[in-house]
């Protein structure tokens, strides 16, 4: 006896997840847009002063999109040599405590943890000053793909990347910045997902001497966290070889101005534009998570031979039929899954009707995705 419904045996379901990747490049040409009268004209800062929005047009271009936003904090401990009164000091630890909370959580005590340097949270060296590059979900989609980070910074003398009083211009030393570890090193002490520590590396020119983890990359949340240490020789603290003209040498054995006034003697604003100069290149793979639940619909020889459909009789005869002895056909145009009230929830329409009958059965394979 044919039937209107059947129910799906749960053998017959299968759930599937996908992982689907896309190339992201942001050169160094988006984040400083244009140049004369265009000059910043993709960069929004706000009243309150707290981050930038970067687009990759001007802003208020009705094409453009909202790439990545950047601040930067301070832990409320942190007295770097000669800060002398931060500027915007108190927005600045403000800032650190939000991203902490969010990113690194709370210890057994309730206090704020900051960002810890091997991400091992029993103690150790912290990053007390942080620049902050939260990506907008259009770039990481669901999370910034492990492995694939890579951001190249110039750590040479000047404030523009073009050269500045005789020199060659920021990007005449350069830095690279990756999570190599990232695809089975990962943390996952977070509350905000897994992370990975970020190292740098030379690029260009003679830069760098420490090869400890100068940040870390939280790949759900798709938020790097850089260390000021970047911008900063290693007699000062920092990891830059004493030979790079980050400073210019006029001006040692005071150096350690250039990073005191670019990232805690300036203003968030001011801050954010020192550094997204310095942005020669940056890349990563975004991921999108394809969750697939697939039913296979199996009817069978004595199922669905009888359409319910009220034009396959006529005068209390199947249409179908040319004799009373001929099996009955039906022809599926469409799957309707149900549920157990039978509501019906989906519905998956065949390219073309397939033929049912007796002798016959069939095996409807209907994917849904989310």
């Amino acid at each position: 006896m044919a039937s209107s419904f059947k129910t799906i045996d749960p053998k017959d379901v299968v759930s599937t997840r996908n992982l689907l990747h896309e190339a992201i490049p942001i050169t160094g040409t988006i984040v400083n847009y244009a140049t004369g009268a265009y000059a910043g004209a993709n960069i929004k800062n706000y009243a309150h002063g707290m981050f930038q929005s970067v687009y990759d047009y001007p802003y208020l271009s009705s094409s453009a999109n909202h790439i990545l936003d950047l601040t930067l904090g301070q832990a409320s401990d942190f007295d770097p040599v000669g800060a002398g009164g931060s500027v915007m000091r108190t927005k600045k630890v403000n800032i650190y405590n939000e991203m902490a909370q969010v990113l690194a959580g709370f210890d057994e005590n309730g206090v704020v943890r900051k960002f810890d340097r091997d991400g091992d949270l029993t103690g150790g060296a912290k990053f007390n000053d942080a620049i902050f590059l939260n990506f907008t979900r259009l770039l990481a989609k669901d999370e910034i793909k492990k492995g694939s980070f890579s951001l190249e910074l110039g750590v040479g003398y000047g404030w523009s990347p073009v050269g500045d009083g005789g020199y060659e211009g920021v990007w005449g030393n350069r830095i690279v910045i990756s999570d190599p570890s990232g695809s089975t090193g990962f943390k996952v002490n977070s509350p905000a997902g897994e992370y990975g520590l970020l190292y740098a590396a030379n690029s260009e020119g003679t830069a760098l001497v420490s090869s400890a983890p100068c940040g870390l990359l939280y790949y759900q949340a798709g938020i790097c966290v850089l260390t000021g240490a970047i911008f900063q020789q290693t007699s000062y603290g920092g990891m830059l070889d004493q030979n790079c003209q980050f400073v210019n040498p006029t001006e040692a054995p005071e150096g350690v101005r250039v990073y005191l006034s670019g990232l805690t003697g300036s203003t968030i604003s001011a801050s954010c534009n020192y550094f997204r100069h310095r942005i020669y290149n940056l890349s990563f793979n975004n991921t999108t998570e394809l969750n697939s639940t697939i039913y296979f619909c199996r009817a069978n020889h004595n199922d669905f031979n009888y359409s319910a459909n009220p034009t396959y009789l006529s005068a209390s005869k199947i249409v179908t039929k040319n004799n009373s002895t001929d099996s009955p056909v039906s022809y599926a145009t469409a799957v309707g899954l149900y549920s157990a009230d039978n509501e019906l929830l989906a519905v998956a329409k065949l390219s073309e009707p397939l033929k049912k009958d007796p002798s016959s059965e069939l095996t409807l394979r209907v994917r849904l995705d989310y």
